[in-house]
């Protein structure tokens, strides 16, 4: 007989179990700190395959791009002419003559250029020379060196007071290539820091805001990773503003995560005994607020494939996937950081129970909205609707190129010093392409329209006329300046009488028209995206929200936010700062970012909303969900918004207005429309604003 008793097995001590459940945060951690280490070069290389020219922008199939597209096989390849003036306002001397041709002398032996040097070109008045120097620019970055390496060659013992500047496309390419190249530098420092700042502030603890920090920071290297083969193959278009927008969409929405997990997180630990506990909990409760909220950043920004500019195609898949990598991050690395750094992690604070029970500023703004719902959300919603009036107001018909910076640059000051000393158009012609048995039609009637100063037969290095397959290049001298609203009319005329020749098949491109059919597109873009981006963000949040009523609501806000916030810029860019104007995709910009971004707030205080409701309905859970997330949403509205500003350091005027307008927009959402007319829109229309979900019918 046996009389063996089964015992049961040895129960696991704790110290072990704690080690075993450590295990994966770490493994987690090591995985990241490697991947971060190999791929540490890559934000920086990102500018080695920026693309800065115009035609980047332009639509495929836009006439200019095929022109453009021609001319490079006319020449044999891209070219970035870079035209250098020597002007001296008492007039240029038999010396200064002598200079400028031993320097003209020096440009042409310079390495990186695709052909000789123009001859030299006196101005009329005697006190300017011009000089064509023809850049090789395939490579835009290269090119970009080229023309540097050409400004220093060029001044090199010159006499004093003849002043010389590099302009035209090489040179105005060169100055936005040193622009946008100090991105991975003076902006990532100028957004670490304001990250830093508010996280100490929001935290009061030194140990949070480095961990977000590397969070933001690991998700930058691991996109710029996958961004930087896309952009080098050409399979997306990566321009310097595109990059410095990842830059700061993936160090905001990182932040904006985090402040969103971190406090779910504290509010865990009172429950909890051990962080590993905790920060599971806190994953489980906040994984589907931040992965709609994620979700709905990236399928918006997606929506600008169906763009017909190039650099806003280019634009949506590097943003999203700057996003996606932002979210792994945070669902991921900063987990694991917190689950080992525990309770230390808020360091020097406690946190206990007391923090749940806290009351302060939003549970007093969450008690006003329940005593005065109505007369708050209509308020707000007239205030809103005034600013919104404003809007029209916004000049976004394009500006010039000159006007693209901020700061005075060389490339700017040759413009000016062309259009002082020279007909407008010199150095930067309309370029017109035709069948060579049309050439003298085509030049004749080019030279008969109003506005065209004078029509050559563009001559390859050899001297003679370029032909390629029977076509024939024409270059078109226009008075005014190319990059002017006279110039674009003067072009529009220019195409109208090329098209009615019979047989010639001519095609009008050059600088100015590409500049004219960028706008356009910008302004068909408009038209076509903002609704398609409208759509996507209600679905997303019908199926999160399990309602229609509510995600319509929701939208109404938000864009009613965005034209208020439109109406603001009018009034600051016209009158403040006195801007030119903008460009036409500043307004679509500023639609997808602050429509995106702004139902993020709302997507965090909703899903936190219907979680409440469903226990204690929706007025109380209404109430309850605006005190418990109005700081950390509070919080995360501030960061993007000063993440945004940081753009306003590079001296781009694009730059400046989309760092104002998301900024501002930002601000407006986080602390008007989610705090104020959100919830007490909410509270007015009661359950019915889960229909036609279940919830509708009060609390389950």
């Amino acid at each position: 007989m046996n009389n063996k008793v089964d015992t049961p097995p040895a129960r696991e001590s704790a110290p072990a179990r704690v080690r075993r459940h450590w295990r994966l945060p770490a493994l987690v951690l090591l995985v990241w700190v490697v991947l971060g280490v190999l791929f540490s070069g890559m934000p920086g290389k990102l500018s080695e395959v920026q693309v800065n020219d115009g035609v980047s922008f332009l639509p495929a199939k836009a006439e200019a791009t095929e022109v453009a597209r021609l001319q490079q096989e006319f020449a044999g390849g891209k070219i970035l002419p870079a035209v250098a003036v020597f002007s001296r306002d008492a007039g240029v001397g038999p010396a200064d003559q002598a200079a400028i041709t031993g320097r003209a002398e020096a440009a042409g032996k310079a390495t990186g250029l695709s052909g000789p040097v123009s001859p030299l070109i006196p101005s009329r008045d005697g006190k300017a020379v011009q000089l064509v120097v023809p850049v090789a620019g395939e490579d835009a970055f290269e090119a970009g060196k080229t023309v540097q390496h050409l400004r220093e060659t060029l001044r090199t013992g010159l006499p004093d007071g003849l002043v010389v500047n590099v302009t035209g496309p090489g040179g105005f390419n060169a100055d936005l290539g040193e622009v946008f190249g100090g991105i991975d530098g003076k902006l990532l420092l100028v957004t670490g820091l304001v990250v830093i700042v508010i996280l100490v502030l929001v935290y009061r603890s030194p140990l949070l805001p480095v961990a977000v920090l590397a969070s933001a920071g690991l998700a930058l290297i691991i996109a710029s990773a996958v961004i930087e083969p896309l952009a080098a193959a050409d399979q997306v278009v990566l321009n310097g503003q595109t990059q410095g927008i990842l830059f700061i969409l993936v160090f905001g929405a990182s932040t904006d995560y985090a402040l969103l997990l971190v406090a779910r997180y504290r509010e865990e630990l009172a429950r909890h005994a051990d962080a590993l506990s905790a920060i599971t909990a806190a994953l489980r409760a906040s994984f589907e607020s931040i992965a709609a909220s994620a979700g709905t950043v990236i399928l918006g920004l997606l929506c600008m494939l169906f763009s017909e500019l190039t650099s806003n195609k280019g634009l949506g898949p590097v943003a999203a996937i700057g996003i996606a990598a932002s979210l792994l991050a945070s669902l991921t690395f900063l987990p694991a950081v917190l689950a080992l750094l525990g309770r230390a992690a808020f360091w020097p604070v406690r946190q206990n129970s007391r923090h749940a029970d806290r009351k302060g500023l939003w549970q007093k703004v969450s008690a006003l909205v329940g005593r005065r719902f109505r007369p708050v959300w209509i308020v707000t919603a007239l205030a809103l609707a005034v600013l919104a009036a404003f809007s029209p107001m916004l000049k976004s018909d394009g500006v010039g190129q000159s006007d693209l910076f901020l700061d005075r640059v060389d490339a700017v000051a040759g413009q000016e010093a062309l259009t002082a000393h020279f007909p407008g158009g010199v150095g930067d012609p309309a370029v017109i392409v035709a069948d060579q048995g049309a050439a003298p039609a085509v030049a004749d009637a080019a030279g008969a329209v109003n506005g065209v100063a004078a029509v050559q037969t563009a001559t390859g290095q050899d001297g003679a006329p370029k032909v390629l397959d029977g076509k024939v290049e024409i270059e078109a001298t226009l008075d005014a300046p190319a990059d002017s609203a006279e110039a674009n009319a003067t072009v529009d005329r220019l195409r109208e009488a090329m098209h009615a020749i019979p047989g010639a098949e001519a095609k009008v491109g050059g600088q100015t028209a590409i500049q004219a059919e960028v706008r356009d597109a910008a302004e068909r873009d408009r038209l076509l995206i903002i609704p398609i981006v409208l759509v996507v963000i209600f679905g997303v949040l019908a199926l999160l929200l399990r309602s229609l009523l509510a995600p319509l609501l929701l939208i109404t806000t938000v864009v009613l936010s965005f034209a208020a916030t439109l109406g603001v810029g009018a009034l600051v860019f016209n009158n403040l700062f006195d801007f030119p104007g903008s460009d036409p995709s500043v307004p679509l910009y500023a639609f997808v970012f602050l429509v995106a971004l702004g139902i993020d707030y709302n997507i965090f205080l909703m899903t936190r909303v219907r979680e409440e409701a469903q226990r204690d309905g929706t007025r109380a859970g209404t109430l309850h969900a605006l005190g418990v997330t109005g700081g950390v949403i509070t919080s995360a509205g501030v960061v993007l918004a000063a993440t945004f500003a940081a753009l306003s350091v590079l001296p781009i005027l694009f730059m400046a207005q989309i760092a104002f307008l998301v900024a501002f927009g930002v601000l407006l959402d986080t602390l008007i429309v989610r705090s104020l007319l959100v919830p007490a829109l909410t509270i007015d229309v009661g359950r019915r604003v889960w229909w036609p979900g279940r919830l509708r019918h009060g609390t389950p």
